[in-house]
């Protein structure tokens, strides 16, 4: 069967036996184009995909999946979800009313270049790191490319689909100067295979990586603090979604529980997740309830508004659900953003202090429940207005919310970042953080 048809049997069936199914159908597929000295080393593709379905029977939810596309299998999945659905014993689960959604494709001929082109991509990328005399190792550089095709459908009446994907250029390499090497790493995103350059990937890698060569030792000390986008992106990626997520807040996870309405950041900052953003890496016409996409601002100008919920969350909560159900084929209902950025500010100026770079060990040294965050930083130290020289051994250490509060200016341009969800900052100035070094 394909996956609509599987989808249809799945809900005539439930229908029959009198039970409110949701059918969620996934099929991913994976391009990756490695180059090593000169030559293509290695081409992957993959695909994969399945049915996931959740049964509400009186109350109690169940969830199971198959990957297999027959009657006997999907027979097998229904039954096994209206079991595990009655070995619950928590009640009150249900699944959303709705309509049709439409077929979207949000990727259209994005990613139709022949392969050649893809290799060559790949190939390019490679060679520009190898013209600098800098860099002592090329560890990896790859072009690769994502796609995925999303079915929902409930007897609920929930009907849609969706098509998305982007292409990627990413590198990982060594740079030397005398004595002093750095490993950096560099990457690229776009919905359109043709606006990944890999002259301007290298061209920022070794930009990005060689301003680190020749660092000194940061002296340990309290110092206003310049995050770049990157590295500010990754923070928010971990802390604040994890802060901002309803699941997590109902959970007794959150530091923010008990605040909307209340300040919790700078009067400067601004937060959206918007999974209607033409264009965004992590866009999409429904959630994974089939709620509408829509706009939404987390926290305004510094005040909380709302916390990211899917019906359930926002039923349990009492409050308007924001459409951000997410669930694989395998997983239960969750809470996930899309496009989450930060709205860019009126600039800023750089004075004295540290701009943050990259920071290392996030998961390690960042806890989201207590807000607390100690990272391994690289960076530059600067001084009136004009990079002095280039930092590191030195950890940045603080309290998010407290970040989020001292915050004095945002940059003007957005960059994205998909190492922690689809995230887009700004550059960011705090007015002052405690860095650990010599």
């Amino acid at each position: 069967m394909t996956f609509e048809e599987a989808r249809d049997y799945l809900l005539q069936r439930a229908r029959e036996l009198g039970l409110e199914l949701e059918v969620l159908a996934v099929k991913s597929r994976e391009l990756a184009v490695q180059a090593r000295e000169g030559q293509i080393e290695e081409i992957t593709q993959a695909s994969q995909g399945g049915v996931g379905v959740r049964a509400v029977v009186a109350g109690r939810t169940g969830y199971a999946y198959t990957e297999e596309l027959t009657p006997e299998a999907l027979d097998w999945v229904l039954q096994e979800a209206r079991e595990n659905a009655l070995l619950q014993s928590e009640t009150g689960g249900f699944l959303p009313a709705g309509g049709a959604l439409g077929q979207h494709d949000l990727l259209g001929e994005g990613l139709s270049a022949p392969l050649e082109q893809k290799r060559q991509k790949a190939l390019a990328l490679e060679a520009g790191l190898r013209a600098d005399p800098r860099v002592q190792q090329v560890q990896m550089t790859r072009y690769a490319e994502y796609e995925t095709q999303a079915t929902l459908g409930s007897t609920r009446g929930v009907f849609g689909a969706f098509r998305n994907g982007y292409a990627l250029l990413l590198t990982s390499a060594v740079m030397a100067q005398g004595q002093s090497l750095k490993q950096g790493y560099e990457f690229d995103l776009a919905k359109e295979f043709h606006a990944l350059e890999p002259g301007r990937t290298a061209q920022v890698f070794l930009q990005n990586t060689g301003r680190l060569l020749g660092a000194r030792p940061l002296k340990t000390g309290r110092y206003k603090a310049y995050f770049e986008p990157k590295a500010f992106a990754q923070l928010l990626g971990l802390m604040g979604w994890f802060m901002l997520s309803a699941k997590n807040v109902l959970e007794g996870k959150s530091l923010l529980a008990g605040r909307i309405g209340q300040k919790v950041a700078s009067e400067i900052f601004t937060l959206i997740d918007d999974p209607t953003l033409p264009g965004g890496l992590a866009s999409r016409p429904f959630d994974a309830e089939g709620t509408p996409a829509k706009c939404t601002v987390l926290i305004e100008r510094g005040v909380l508004r709302t916390f990211a919920h899917n019906t359930e969350t926002a039923r349990k909560m009492g409050v308007e659900n924001t459409g951000h159900a997410a669930r694989s084929y395998k997983g239960v209902l969750g809470v996930a953003p899309t496009n989450l950025f930060v709205e860019p500010g009126q600039g800023v100026r750089l004075d004295n202090g540290v701009v943050v770079t990259d920071l290392m060990g996030l998961h390690a040294g960042a806890n989201p429940i207590s807000g607390e965050f100690s990272l391994q930083a690289l960076g530059l130290w600067v001084e009136r207005g004009e990079v002095a020289y280039p930092v590191e051994n030195f950890t940045v250490a603080g309290n998010f919310l407290e970040l989020l509060s001292a915050i004095t200016a945002l940059g003007t341009e957005l960059e994205w970042n998909p190492m922690m969800g689809v995230v887009g900052s700004p550059m960011v100035e705090v007015a002052e953080l405690s860095f650990a070094g010599a």
